[in-house]
């Protein structure tokens, strides 16, 4: 049962987290505007892409479920 209980607590916070993001983001003027980030904009098209934003989100994510490991 303490693995189903570990389980359920890492669900929540991940839960938590993306609830924040989702009530926050739209907040954080920088995120998804960083320079790397592929925009292209044509007459009835828009094409964004953004890879910066993802490596960060990426590297702050690895650090964050590193940590929860120990």
């Amino acid at each position: 049962m303490g693995d189903m209980g570990r389980l359920l607590m890492f669900a929540g916070g991940v839960l938590l987290i993306l609830g924040a993001l989702f009530s926050f983001g739209a907040r954080l003027p920088w995120l998804g505007r960083l320079p790397g980030d592929i925009v292209i904009e044509r007459e009835n098209f828009r094409f964004y892409f953004p890879i910066a934003t993802s490596i960060i989100v990426s590297i702050i994510l690895t650090i964050v479920l590193s940590l929860f490991r120990r």
